[in-house]
């Protein structure tokens, strides 16, 4: 499906405050055209990404809300003409209708896309590619599943062709794409509720590099067993792989933590072509503001894709050290009492343990405290063991109430269960707290001078860090 850009100037969008959706509109927006939506009342992070943006929003559904002049109806799949009045109208009426993933498709295709894709660090690898293209003058349009403080967004519009996306797995969204090059950090079963099984999992990264064009490249996670096996089999264009301490085509090694920083060396594993400012098979020292070892798995990637986008080596080294993150990933909110307060994304029980690893390089000596909010019934039960298995290098886990989602059955496992399940497989002591008020009511109770706080998870317990830092 290819639609005529030329001819939309006016878009609406159903479920605007969805992260997917802001960041889009504000894509949009900000290449000019005219832009507004609906929401629930309720306020999210987005909220201020759209205020900024200029971008009206009408709070509540109605099918009178959608503009008689509108172009374009986008979208998000958390509704259907079953459960909103405004995608049944849509629907219905004879204005084109596209979902989120179908209209960042048609965007993402008119460009030379470059697709972030995997289970993990698929938003912290957008925005750092990004951040290098842009600081480095390359102009480009990048969409990011998050808050990008040195975006001042979760976007940017650039003006050259070069389109640099986080691209989501789940309900196959990945068929929209037409990638021109792709970034593959890795393959870790998820979202059960849709995948059910692992090789149907696997299948779909399978037959989205296949679509990746004989000129085109693939830059792949060989430390990933699953990403290796497909890499060879299935993509048509250049592969170029990275690891740490494996044989790939960059490798990084001699990875030290000094202070907030990571240090490490990059090194050729195979034959390359000479590049502008490396020495034999040595591409030098780099370092970066991210702590942990999926970091500097992330921080390989971009190297790959900058070099594979002429970006210099000297340009590289600087703006990959320059990057301070994006919101939700490891987020340092403040402190109080005493206690170092950070909001983190993570999900999953790989994100889980990969996150508490690289902070407990970071605070060696302190008590940390993990808030964990569980997402997705389906993902909680599938996943039980691994996750009680990814608090290892946590002094004390509190799990909350499951957060779970509209599109699935509820029920069939409890955040108590995972408690227990913790204190089988782990040494951090857990306990069970049901409600946000409630945890937030034990932390400025017990919350002292030297602990750090991590509140993690999809939902919204980053409210817990707010709340606290009001005062």
């Amino acid at each position: 499906m290819t639609m005529d850009l030329s001819k939309i100037k006016k878009i609406y969008m159903i479920g605007i405050k969805g992260v997917g959706m802001t960041m889009l509109a504000q894509f949009l927006a900000a290449k000019d055209f005219s832009v507004s939506g609906s929401d629930i009342g309720e306020k999210f992070m987005t909220d201020e990404v759209l205020a900024k943006a200029g971008i009206k929003v009408i709070e509540g559904f109605s099918k009178d809300n959608i503009p008689k002049d509108v172009d374009l109806i986008i979208y998000s799949t958390a509704y259907n003409a079953e459960n909103n009045l405004e995608v049944d109208s849509a629907l219905a009426g004879k204005t084109k209708v596209l979902t989120y993933a179908e209209a960042l498709g048609e965007f993402f295709n008119s460009h030379f896309g470059i697709a972030v894709i995997g289970s993990h660090g698929k938003t912290t690898t957008t925005a750092w590619l990004g951040f290098i293209l842009k600081e480095a003058g390359l102009d480009p349009n990048v969409l990011v599943g998050s808050r990008v403080p040195q975006f001042d967004g979760a976007s940017l519009a650039g003006k050259s062709d070069y389109f640099v996306a986080e691209v989501d797995e789940y309900q196959n969204k990945l068929q929209y794409f037409q990638p021109k090059g792709v970034i593959l950090n890795n393959i870790d079963y998820d979202h059960p509720d849709f995948f059910p099984t692992k090789q149907d999992y696997e299948n779909v990264f399978s037959e989205f590099i296949k679509k990746i064009p004989t000129k085109g490249f693939l830059i792949a996670n060989f430390d990933d067993a699953s990403v290796r096996k497909i890499a060879g089999l299935h993509c048509r264009g250049r592969v170029i792989s990275y690891g740490i301490n494996e044989v790939a085509d960059y490798i990084a090694y001699d990875i030290k933590q000094q202070g907030d920083r990571q240090y490490f060396r990059v090194k050729f594993g195979a034959d390359n072509e000479e590049i502008e400012g490396a020495r034999e098979d040595i591409l030098g020292d780099f370092s970066i503001q991210l702590s942990g070892r999926h970091n500097i798995s992330n921080a390989l990637a971009i190297i790959a894709a900058s070099i594979e986008l002429e970006i210099p080596l000297n340009l590289i080294r600087t703006y990959l050290e320059e990057f301070s993150g994006t919101a939700r990933r490891m987020q340092i909110l403040g402190q109080f009492n005493g206690a170092t307060i950070i909001d983190d994304y993570a999900h999953h029980p790989t994100e889980i343990e990969a996150t508490l690893e690289g902070a407990r390089q970071k605070y060696k000596n302190n008590k940390i405290i993990v808030v964990f909010h569980p997402h997705t019934f389906t993902r909680t039960k599938a996943l039980l063991d691994e996750f009680s298995k990814s608090f290892g290098k946590a002094n004390e886990v509190i799990v909350l109430d499951i957060y779970g989602s509209a599109r699935e059955k509820q029920g069939g496992v409890s955040s108590q269960d995972l408690v227990e399940k913790i204190k089988e497989n782990s040494n951090a002591s857990a306990r069970h707290i049901s409600t946000l008020n409630e945890c937030e009511k034990y932390l400025r109770e017990r919350a002292a001078r030297g602990d750090v706080v991590i509140l993690m998870g999809a939902g919204d317990v980053f409210r817990i860090g707010e709340n606290l830092l009001k005062e």
